[in-house]
């Protein structure tokens, strides 16, 4: 099997987090091409036109890296990044969504609609052009700004996003907030309980991965 990367991008890097911290290692195959696109043999492979994917030894494509994840999931239990029992996977996949939804995702919008390499290109995956919307701008820095309180009031009572464990929803989170950055966007200085955590997370060795 191989996973099929672009070693920048925020999504692959959640995998590349996800797998550190379980000890995993599985072949890369880098498709990015110039100006910020995907190889057009890759894209020629695989038409939804995203990254990460996973290509198993018997030629299944999985893509979308929680698909990914709980494919490794399954295989390598240990150490548990997706919950140990209902409840608690339940939790984790809570906030793991809020983290993608609410953090991931505005991170991506701003992105789309400032940079200059994405003026046509709105939506990832498409292959018709999108342009970008100025006014998804605001919005978009609205939802960063709900999103690190949201996480402030949460890690005000808990030593990691999902409770007292490191999991999958702290490595969502932390490309999130990364992913912010390119736009200049940090944490506000006020979010303590947010700034304590991600110092903490980042000095991880899977964060560097």
């Amino acid at each position: 099997m191989k996973v099929y990367d672009w070693h920048i991008a925020p999504n692959p890097r959640r995998l590349h987090i996800y797998l550190a911290e379980k000890g995993i290692k599985v072949d890369l195959e880098e498709v990015s091409g110039e100006g910020f696109r995907l190889l057009p043999s890759y894209i020629a492979k695989y038409p939804h036109a995203m990254v990460p994917m996973l290509e198993l030894d018997d030629g299944t494509l999985i893509g979308e890296v929680m698909a990914i994840a709980r494919y490794f999931e399954e295989l390598h239990p240990d150490p548990p990044l997706m919950g140990t029992h209902a409840k608690d996977k339940a939790i984790v996949e809570m906030w793991e969504r809020r983290a993608n939804e609410e953090g991931m995702l505005a991170a991506s919008e701003l992105f789309r609609n400032t940079h200059d390499a994405f003026a046509e290109r709105g939506l990832p995956g498409s292959a018709l052009p999108v342009p970008r919307i100025p006014a998804l701008v605001d919005r978009a820095n609205a939802r960063l700004s709900r999103f690190f309180s949201k996480l402030d009031k949460q890690l005000a009572d808990n030593e990691f996003v999902a409770g007292s464990r490191y999991t999958i929803a702290d490595v969502t989170t932390l490309c999130g907030i990364d992913f912010a950055k390119w736009t200049a966007v940090e944490i506000p200085p006020d979010h303590k309980n947010l700034r304590r955590w991600y110092d903490a997370v980042s000095a991880r060795p899977s964060a560097k991965a």
